[in-house]
Parts: structure tokens; sequence; C-alpha cells
């Protein structure tokens, strides 16, 4: 990770031109930086900022261009850190052109931040995405109509096939080169362009580093970065106290402070010349099914059915798989690496020890690597691009609020259920650091596919499906009651529902193999080596006896309140490195202690004691790599805090619940 300022100056100095590409985060921004600039993707981040800006370099008719791509973002402001992190960056790099995407489905929304942009006297260029959608819904938008309203070049694309890309990029470097002139035409009321201009022939006098009209803009609008600059200015003073009278002005005329004044005129002024470029909007298909998935009386039920049919593929699918995998390692593979190990190290601890990690480690890092983790980013893939994600934010918004939450933070937590660390990461969009730590916590809590894997892998595999469902519906049960506890304990409120609709659309595999490669990869290459290294350290301690020695000290709580074997309780705390890695333990423990099978687990732990410890595993301390991003978005006092709570709730509620199924013998 390169420090940001550091790597802005890299990459100013060894391009030609530099551009950022600046939108929402739903807009396909993502997808136009990938195919302009392929791999070589540098991270940066700001002092005391975790939102990162991805930049990189491409090649263009002899051309090195530079590509910033800002955080996805609705307008450039001082709200959240997204907003701050996007602003900072584009007058950092004063880029020599700014792409900006918008969506041709929901123009007038996207077209806040290009104001806003003009506004600074940015050179710009608009890549107007998803017209292929927008054609779905009949809406033509007249591209040359918006740029003349605008005074700024506009370029269809369709980011998905990569349509009009090179278009895009050919006009951003016109732009860049000065060969393309641009004629900004935003104008706001008479009074604020009045006050406007006498504000600039003030500021002209001086030099900010900053265009004048952009500079009266954000000063107006009490903007408390450039006040700030301002007045250290020797001046300051005199022109701040000027900027009051103007706004003390504005405000009387309209009846509300001026920076609301503004934001409204420019909002007023996007929907104008959306209505003017674009004509009467069909409703489409994909707005109908927006509708029947975002309302709560059949949202509802959809979202279970939903809910159902990826438990149910993980089940079934998952089940097949691991059971099929496992039995063709045990016949063709086993013997041969068996065979190979004792005949070079012997039968002695040596060889018996290589014989856990190669043979037994490698063997349960695929048979729950594959059918689990690997069907459920497939499955999080598919709905991601379908778009159904973002219908759930606005059926659950209400709920979301219970918990003190904006309705955007099922997003995180549902994508929390395939990995928590890109979700806690997904937290930056929340405003504040108090929602953002409720939505955190709330994710640790969240079964990601690791622990998926642990509670298909042993309870539903050996057990049965409904154990399986009843530890996902006592996980959630905590997760309802702590996000309440939590929003009645923090003070603060959370804020509104701020979102666009996102039209569904039909998936495209290639896009969903590639995310769900991409996903899998870290997995491949991060689990595999600690599977690896934790059985063979499982296995030497087991061969040379300490297993049971280290074991003993757990006895008090893993034994005699949860009701678990101790040497359970051992790969538990091993799972810390990886959750999936205490159930991969504990299968290569029964490999290599009763041999190949099916239902080796129920050889030394009941059913209840299964169930007892998926619920352990699900609820306690998040793995190591979720601990180090808590620590990083949120502090480390908070980390701990969060680590400390989830142990505590872990033993209790996995105690209680041996307790229960004992009582009334359900198991």
């Amino acid at each position: 990770m390169l420090s940001c300022h550091g790597a802005l100056k890299e990459i100013k100095g060894n391009t030609d031109f530099v551009f950022v590409l600046a939108g929402n985060p739903n807009v396909g921004k993502s997808s136009i930086f990938n195919r302009l600039t392929g791999m070589g993707v540098v991270t940066a981040n700001y002092p005391g900022k975790t939102v990162e800006l991805n930049m990189a370099a491409t090649t263009f008719k002899d051309l090195r261009i530079g590509i910033i791509d800002l955080p996805g973002s609705y307008a450039l402001g001082a709200v959240s850190e997204d907003q701050w992190v996007a602003r900072r960056a584009v007058l950092d790099t004063s880029p020599d052109a700014a792409i900006m995407i918008l969506d041709a489905t929901n123009l007038a929304r996207n077209l806040y931040m290009t104001l806003q942009f003009i506004d600074l006297g940015i050179p710009i260029v608009a890549a107007l995405n998803l017209i292929d959608e927008a054609e779905k819904r009949n809406i033509v938008t007249d591209t040359e109509k918006l740029s003349k309203l605008l005074g700024i070049p506009v370029v269809p694309t369709i980011a998905t096939t990569g349509q009009g890309l090179d278009e895009l990029i050919k006009t951003a470097v016109e732009v860049a080169g000065k060969k393309y002139e641009l004629r900004y035409n935003v104008r706001y009321g008479t009074d604020i362009e009045t006050n406007l201009k006498k504000l600039e022939d003030l500021l002209s006098r001086y030099n900010f580093g900053i265009a004048p009209r952009a500079l009266s803009l954000l000063l107006l609008e009490e903007d408390s970065e450039f006040t700030g600059l301002v007045e250290k200015n020797p001046d300051g003073r005199i022109i701040l106290d000027e900027v009051k009278k103007m706004s003390r002005d504005i405000q009387q005329k309209h009846g509300e402070k001026t920076p609301m004044r503004i934001t409204r005129e420019r909002h007023g002024l996007a929907g104008s010349i959306a209505s003017q470029v674009q004509g009467e909007i069909t409703p489409a298909a994909s707005d109908k099914l927006w509708a029947y998935t975002t309302s709560p009386l059949t949202g509802i039920p959809l979202l279970m059915g939903v809910l159902a049919i990826i438990f149910s593929f993980l089940f079934y699918g998952g089940n097949i798989l691991s059971t099929l995998f496992s039995d063709m390692w045990a016949v063709n593979l086993s013997p041969l690496i068996d065979g190979a190990i004792f005949s070079i190290f012997g039968s002695g601890h040596v060889g018996k020890t290589l014989i856990w990690g190669f043979d037994a480690g490698i063997l349960a890092a695929l048979a729950v690597g594959i059918p689990y983790v690997l069907t459920f980013y497939f499955l999080l893939a598919f709905l991601e691009d379908t778009g159904y994600l973002n219908s759930v934010a606005f059926l659950t918004d209400r709920l979301m609020h219970k918990f003190g939450l904006h309705g955007r933070a099922i997003i995180p937590l549902v994508a929390g259920a395939g990995c928590n660390v890109p979700a806690i990461i997904g937290t930056r969009v929340l405003t504040t650091m108090r929602e953002r730590t409720i939505a955190s916590t709330l994710i640790t809590l969240i079964p990601c596919s690791a622990r998926t894997a642990v509670i298909l892998g042993a309870v539903s595999l050996f057990v049965g499906w409904k154990p399986a469902v009843a530890i996902y519906v006592i996980v959630l049960g905590l997760v309802f009651f702590v996000g309440i506890g939590l929003n009645k304990v923090m003070p603060g409120s959370s804020s509104g529902l701020v979102m666009e609709m996102f039209p569904f659309r039909a998936p495209i595999i290639s896009n969903i193999l590639k995310k769900t490669w991409h996903r899998f990869k870290d997995f491949v290459f991060v689990a595999f080596p600690i599977v690896l290294a934790g059985s063979l350290v499982l296995g030497a301690l087991y061969e040379t006896g300490y297993l049971w020695k280290l074991a003993a000290p757990l006895s008090p709580v893993v034994e005699g309140w949860l009701g678990l074997p101790a040497v359970a309780g051992l790969t538990l705390i091993f799972a810390v490195l990886r959750k999936e890695l205490a159930l991969q333990l504990l299968v290569t423990l029964a490999v290599v202690m009763y041999g190949g099978g099916a239902s080796n687990l129920l050889l030394f732990m009941k059913p209840a004691q299964l169930f007892v410890y998926a619920l352990v595993n699900t609820i306690y301390i998040p793995c190591a790599a979720t601990i180090a991003v808590l620590g990083r978005e949120l502090g480390w006092k908070r980390a701990i805090s969060i680590m400390v709570f989830t142990i505590v709730l872990a033993i209790l509620i996995g105690g209680i619940a041996f307790r229960i199924i004992n009582y009334f013998h359900l198991l």
C-alpha cells in the first residue's frame, strides 16, 4: 500500500495525461476501469482515511495515460469518507480530464455530481453508460442535446461489453489536449449567480489554488475545508464577512439556508436537463420486478425463497460434491500419497506427521473449499450481477434503522455471508463511525462462507439439515438482538436512505465466473498454506502426544461447559487463522485416527456435540484476516472489544444450547 500523495506524484510524473474516473458505486465504473487498465493496479490511502484509490496506467496511441479510479459516491462533499477522498483526490491531482460515468436509466440522479465537477472547473467528458438497459426500458437519450446543455462531450458506452470505450478514451485525450473546446453552460438562479459574480471578482485578486467560481460556490456552501483556507489569508476575515452577507441575503429571499438552496437548485437543474434530453419513460419488466422485490408484501417471501434456494443448493450440491470428492480421494490418491511419504520418510513420527498435512490436510481443504466456499461465491456473484442485492437494501431499510443503520448497510451485511473481510471494508459507504461500528460488529456474527462450510460440512452432512438451519436461526436471532442492543447503548442515530433504483439485469456468465474466481483464489492461495501448516502442527502434536497435554487446560470450559471433547476445543483455537480450518483439522484428526469414509466425525463426536461445535465456531472471535481489517477500519480498541464480546457470547450460547439439547433430548 503506497502513501496517497506519493502514488499520485508517481503517476503524474510517469504519464502524459492523468484522468480521474468518477461515478456512483452501481454505474459500472469498476468495469470500465478494469477494461481500460487491465492489470497492474496500485492502491493508496490518504493519511487517516481507509477508503482506497485505485490507480493504473494504460497506453493509447503512444500516449501513456494514468487513470485514477475514485471511490464510488453520489457527490463531492465531505459527508462521508468516500466523498471526502474523491474530492481530495480531484483537487490534489488537478487531472487533465475527469471521466464521469452516468447511468442512462437514472440520469437525473447521476447528473448532480457531474454539475459539481463542472462547478469546480475541471475538464470533463461524460460516459453515458447502461444504454443497453435504457433501451430495454424505452429510454432514449439525446446525447447531442445533453452535450450542448452541459457544455461537455458525451459518449454512449456499455461497460459489460466494452462498447464505446475506445471513443471514450479518445475523447478524453482530446479534452485533455485542449482539442475539444468545453463550454460550460451550468447556471443557477439569478440571485445566486449575481452573488457568485461579485464573489468571483473579489476572489480573483488572490491565488487560493482553485478557480474563483469554484471557491465562491464552496464558500457559499459553507465548506469547512475551504472556509479554513480563506481564513488563513490576511484579508480572509473581510472575504468571509462578505460571504456571510451574501448568504444572509439568499436565505432571506428563499427562506432556507444558502447551502441547502444551492443543493436544491443543483438537483433541480439536474432534473431539468434530464427531462429535456430523455422522453417519457416506459416502465420495463425489470421495473415491475423491482416493485415486487421491494414491497414488503411480496419482497419478504421472495427473499425467504431466495435464501432457501441458496441453502438448498449448498446443502444438496455441496454435500454431494464433498462426499464424492472425499471418496475419490480416499480410493485414488490417499494410497499413492501415503505410500510415497512412507517410502521416503518411513512410518515413524515424521512420516505420520507428513501424512497429516499432505494427505488428510489437503483432502480436508479441498473437501470443504470446493463444495461450499466456491459454490457460495458463485451464488453471491450471481445475485450481485442481477441487481437483486440492491432491492434487498430497499426492502430491509426499516429493519436496518432498528439497528441504527442506513438501509445501504444491508449490502455489506449480505456480503458478509461470503467473507467478513470485504464486507467490513464495504461499511465505508456508511457516513458515521457509529454506523460502521454497529455494522462491523453484526458482520462478524454473520456466517461467512467459511463458517457456512463448517455448518454444512459438520452438521448438515452428519446430523441433518434441520439442525443446520437451526444454527442459522440462532445466529440471525443474535444478530437481531445485538443490533437492537448496540443501537440503544451507542449514542447517535442512523442517516436516511439515499439510493437510486438499480435495474435488474441478465447476468453475464463470464463476469460471474471472473468475480467468483477472484474471491476463491484468495482461499486457494491463502487458505491452503495455512491448512497445510496447521495440519502439520496438529499432526506433530498428535503423534508426539502433546496434543492431549495442550487440550487439558481447555477442559473446564470445553468439556465442562460446552460438553465437547477437549481436542475439539483445540481445533477451535486454530480456527482463529481461518474459520474453516477448525473443521478441516477436525476432519484431518478423524481421517488419521479412523481412516477414510463419510461418517468419521460421528466416531468420536455425538450429533449434539457437532451442533454445539459448529454453533460456537460460528459465533466466536472472527478469523485473523477479519481481526486485522477490524483494527485497520475501526481502530484496535473497538476491534478488541468486538473480539472479547464474541468470545463471551459464543461460550455462553454454546453452553446453553448444549444443556437445552440434552434436557429435551433434541439430538
